[in-house]
C-alpha cells in the first residue's frame, strides 16, 4: 500500500503513555478522532445502550443511583474475575465496534485516527486500520503519569498496566512507535508531525 492512500491509522498505548496527547496533535493536523473509550463510557451512562444487557448479566447493582454505570464496581468485579472481564467485553465492543464505524463514515475522505486501547489484542482493529502506531513508554513513566494524575496508589495503576497488553506485543504489531518517555510537548508534536507527513500524503 503506498503512504498516499493511508486513510485510517491505528492508535494505541499503555495507560499514562501520552496517548490521548498524541491523538489531539493527530486531530491538529486534521484528522478525524474516533475514540473507543469515549464511546464505551457514552454506552454507559444514564440511558446508555449497554446498561440493560450489563445490569442483566451482572445484576442491578452494578448501575448506580446516577443511572450510570458503578465504574469503580465494574473495575474491581473484572480485575477479580477475568470470566467478568470476557462477559462486558462481549456486551461493549459490538456496540463499540458498529459506533465506531458510523463516526468513521461520517469523516468521509479525511484520514480517521481509531484510538483503541484494546488494538493489540484485537485482530479485528489491526485488520480495520492501515496503518498502527503506539505510544511507548516505561512502566515506571506510565505510573508517575497515572498517580499524578489520578491520585490512585501504585499498586492500583499496576494492577491496570498488568491487566494491558504488554509494552514488546504492542511493539510487535507497530508500523511506528513514539517512545515518550522524555519527551517535551514541542518534541512530541514533532514526532507526530513527521509521521503525519509520511502517512498522510
Amino acid at each position: 500500500m503506498s503512504v498516499a492512500r493511508v486513510r485510517s491509522i491505528g492508535l494505541t498505548g499503555g495507560i499514562g503513555s501520552g496517548k490521548s496527547t498524541v491523538a489531539r496533535l493527530l486531530v491538529g493536523h486534521g484528522a478525524v478522532l474516533v475514540d473507543t473509550d469515549a464511546i464505551a463510557r457514552a454506552l454507559t451512562l444514564p440511558g446508555g445502550a449497554a446498561l440493560a444487557a450489563i445490569a442483566q448479566r451482572f445484576g442491578p447493582a452494578m448501575i448506580g443511583v446516577d443511572g450510570a454505570l458503578d465504574r469503580e464496581r465494574m473495575r474491581a468485579q473484572v480485575f477479580a474475575d477475568p470470566a467478568a472481564k470476557t462477559a462486558l467485553e462481549a456486551i461493549l465492543h459490538p456496540l463499540i465496534g458498529a459506533q465506531a464505524e458510523r463516526e468513521a463514515a461520517a469523516a468521509g475522505p479525511r484520514l480517521v485516527v481509531f484510538d483503541v486501547p484494546l488494538l493489540t489484542e484485537s485482530s479485528r482493529w489491526r485488520a480495520r486500520v492501515d496503518r498502527i502506531l503506539v505510544v511507548d513508554c516505561e512502566e515506571d513513566t506510565q505510573c508517575r503519569r497515572v498517580m499524578q494524575r489520578s491520585g490512585w496508589g501504585e499498586a492500583t495503576v499496576r494492577a491496570v498496566i498488568a491487566q494491558q497488553a504488554p509494552r514488546a506485543a504492542r511493539r510487535a504489531i507497530a508500523d511506528a512507535v513514539i517512545h515518550n518517555d522524555d519527551l517535551s510537548l514541542p518534541e512530541l508534536a514533532h514526532e507526530v508531525h513527521v509521521l503525519w507527513e509520511r502517512w498522510s500524503g
